[in-house]
């Protein structure tokens, strides 16, 4: 008999932690005008749902597509590592699909560790060889979620050595009006530095001016505190 989506519920049901789950839900902002408005954690760590990932290679997919609608944020988080696992095994076809699926459930991908953990290894990575449009569909969004999907989607193309796309997108995002956006950013740029810093340097000089505070103090973080300062001081 095959793992349902409920009987995964009932596993993580038991695994929960009442104190934790509070925990998360101030840390994750899910109140009232907050960017998490109404998500409910469970209180299960990630290295927890982890281990339980690897013990569910047989559910099928529709059970966890069904995970993925879960009210509960953990239960979302575990059917994204099943997405990742699946598609990392699987044949060209079956990421494909996978794909295609992440692309048409972001409404559950609704929190930052949701995305960060699962759109580079997803999307980046399917995206790898192919036409990078549907990253700029994605950053014009109404949806924040999706706007920072395509961003950290590009995390993969950085660890590739490619970062063109990473600079463009990020450039897309100057005017956003979410923090979350910013920080996003930022840290892409970042990365983008530590691989070319010549290119993050190239950006700044062109954006420094304009770029949201947070979003600039993201980039520069491992910049040596003197340079770090010219830039925060508009004085580069």
């Amino acid at each position: 008999m095959s793992i349902t989506a409920a009987v995964i519920g009932k596993k993580l049901e038991a695994l929960g932690d009442p104190d934790a789950a509070l925990f998360a839900q101030r840390f994750f902002k899910t109140g009232a005008g907050e960017y998490g408005e109404g998500d409910i954690f469970r209180g299960i760590r990630v290295p927890v749902l982890r281990k339980l990932c690897g013990t569910l290679d047989d559910v099928p997919l529709q059970e966890v597509i069904l995970l993925l609608a879960s009210v509960y944020h953990e239960d979302r988080l575990l059917a994204l590592l099943l997405l990742m696992r699946r598609f990392h095994r699987g044949e060209e076809s079956d990421r494909e699909n996978i794909y295609n699926l992440y692309l048409t459930h972001t409404r559950c991908i609704n929190n930052w560790d949701l995305v960060d953990i699962s759109a580079g290894h997803i999307v980046g990575r399917f995206l790898q060889f192919r036409d990078r449009a549907p990253l700029y569909k994605l950053v014009r969004s109404e949806n924040m979620w999706e706007r920072r999907i395509a961003i950290i989607a590009s995390f993969h193309f950085i660890r590739q050595g490619e970062i063109n796309d990473t600079l463009a997108l990020a450039e897309l995002l100057l005017d956003d009006r979410e923090e979350l956006i910013h920080k996003a950013s930022g840290w892409m740029l970042r990365e983008v530095g530590k691989r070319d810093k010549a290119a993050l340097e190239g950006f700044l000089s062109q954006h420094y001016s304009q770029m949201p505070r947070v979003m600039l103090r993201y980039a520069i973080e491992r910049f040596p505190e003197e340079r770090r300062q010219l830039y925060l001081k508009g004085a580069v």
